[in-house]
C-alpha cells in the first residue's frame, strides 16, 4: 500500500504549489500580450526590456557583492542574451496574429527541439518512452495548426498561420536559450548566468528597440489600461526567471514541464468561462494528445534520475576508494622512504664506526712499527 503521509511531504507540497506559481505566470505574460494586442500595442521587444533590466539589476548586485571572477567567457552570454531576446519577440509576436491558446500549445515544440540539440551538443540519451512522448506532443501540434486554419474566424488573430509559424519559431530559439543555460548553469554560476544575460538582454533589447519599435512607442497612449498589463508582464517574467531554478532543484525536470503543461488548462479555462470565447473541438483533442504526449515523456525521469544518482554515489564511492588506496599508498611510500633514511643512517653509522675503528688500528700499527725501527 501506498504511504500518503510519506507521499504528501512538506518537500512535495511546496514543489506542487511553486509549480502552479510558475504556470500561472506563465499565464498572466499570455493574458498581458492577448490584453496589449488587443489595444494595439505591439511592442514585444519593449515588454521583456524591463524583465532583463529587473534580472541584471537584481542578481548583477549579489555579483558584484561577491566579487567573483567569471567562470564563463562573457561574449558566450552576449550569444545567449541574444538569442533570448529574440525568442521572446517572436513569441509575444505572434500574439497579433493567433490566439493565446495555440501560443501556449504550440510553444511545447521546444521540447523535441530540447531533445535533438542536447542529444547533438550534449550527447544526452533518451529512451524510446521519451520518443514516444514527443511523437504524440508533435501529433497534437499539428492538430492545433490545423484548428486554427479551421477556425480562423474564431482564434482571435488575424492570420492564424503566420501566427503559429512565429510561435514554432521562438520555440525553437528558447530550445536553445534553454540547452545555453543548462550548459552554462553546470560549468559556471545560476547568479553570473542571470545578471549577464540581463545586461546583455537589456542592451540588445534598447537596441532593437530604437530600431523597430520607436515610433510604436511614441504612438502608445499610456493609460491605467495599458501600463498594467505591459509592466505585468515584465514583473511576471521576472519571477518567472527568478524561481525556475528553484523549482529544479528542489524537484526536478519533471515537476517542470508537468506544472507548466497546467498553464495550457488556465489558458482555456480562463478564455472559456472569463472571455466567453468559443474554443474549436480540435483544441481539446489537441491539448488532450499534448498532455498525453508530455506525461510520457516526464514518465521517464524518475528512473533516469535514479541512475544518475546510483551513478553518482558510485563514483562517489569509487573516489573515496581512490583517496584511501592514495592515502595509504602515501603512508606506505612515507614508511619506505623512512626505512630507506634509517638504512641510509645506519649504512652510514656502519661505515663511519668502521672507518673509525680502521683509524685506530692503522695508528696502533705505524705506532708499533716506529718502535721496532727505534
Amino acid at each position: 500500500m501506498v504511504n500518503f503521509k510519506q507521499f504528501w511531504t512538506k518537500k512535495t507540497l511546496v514543489g506542487l504549489g511553486l509549480g502552479q506559481f510558475l504556470s500561472l505566470l506563465i499565464t498572466s505574460t499570455g493574458f498581458s500580450s492577448s490584453e496589449l494586442a488587443k489595444r494595439g500595442i505591439n511592442a514585444p521587444t519593449s515588454q521583456s526590456f524591463l524583465n532583463y533590466v529587473l534580472l541584471s539589476v537584481v542578481y548583477g548586485s549579489v555579483m558584484l557583492y561577491r566579487r567573483q571572477a567569471l567562470k564563463a567567457k562573457w561574449y558566450y552570454y552576449v550569444i545567449l542574451g541574444l538569442v533570448d531576446v529574440e525568442a521572446n519577440y517572436l513569441v509575444v509576436k505572434a500574439y497579433q496574429y493567433t490566439s493565446i491558446t495555440s501560443v501556449m500549445l504550440l510553444d511545447c515544440w521546444s521540447i523535441p527541439s530540447v531533445m535533438l540539440l542536447t542529444y547533438i551538443f550534449l550527447k544526452t540519451k533518451y529512451r524510446y518512452r521519451k520518443i514516444a512522448g514527443v511523437i504524440v506532443c508533435v501529433a497534437g501540434l499539428v492538430m492545433v495548426v490545423f484548428s486554427d486554419v479551421h477556425a480562423g474566424d474564431r482564434s482571435g488573430g488575424s492570420n492564424p498561420r503566420k501566427g503559429d509559424l512565429l510561435v514554432i519559431a521562438g520555440a525553437t530559439l528558447y530550445a536553445i536559450s534553454n540547452v545555453s543555460e543548462e550548459f552554462l548553469v553546470k560549468n559556471a554560476d545560476r547568479v553570473e548566468l542571470m545578471s549577464f544575460l540581463g545586461l546583455f538582454g537589456a542592451i540588445i533589447s534598447a537596441i532593437q528597440i530604437s530600431i523597430v519599435e520607436r515610433n510604436e512607442l511614441k504612438s502608445i497612449h499610456w493609460t491605467a489600461g495599458a501600463a498594467f498589463p505591459f509592466f505585468g508582464f515584465s514583473l511576471a517574467m521576472f519571477l518567472f526567471y527568478s524561481f525556475v531554478p528553484v523549482l529544479l532543484k528542489m524537484s526536478g525536470s519533471t515537476m517542470l514541464n508537468l506544472s507548466l503543461l497546467t498553464s495550457d488548462m488556465w489558458a482555456v479555462v480562463i478564455r472559456i468561462f472569463a472571455y466567453h470565447e468559443k474554443v474549436d473541438w480540435m483544441y481539446f483533442l489537441a491539448f488532450v494528445a499534448v498532455a498525453v504526449g508530455l506525461i510520457i515523456y516526464s514518465g521517464g525521469d524518475k528512473d533516469d534520475d535514479q541512475s544518475r544518482a546510483d551513478v553518482a554515489d558510485q563514483g562517489t564511492e569509487r573516489s573515496k576508494h581512490f583517496d584511501e588506496e592514495a592515502g595509504f599508498d602515501h603512508l606506505n611510500q612515507g614508511n619506505t622512504v623512512g626505512s630507506s633514511k634509517m638504512g641510509d643512517t645506519s649504512r652510514h653509522d656502519c661505515m663511519t664506526s668502521s672507518g673509525g675503528r680502521e683509524t685506530i688500528e692503522n695508528m696502533s700499527i705505524g705506532k708499533d712499527m716506529q718502535g721496532k725501527k727505534s
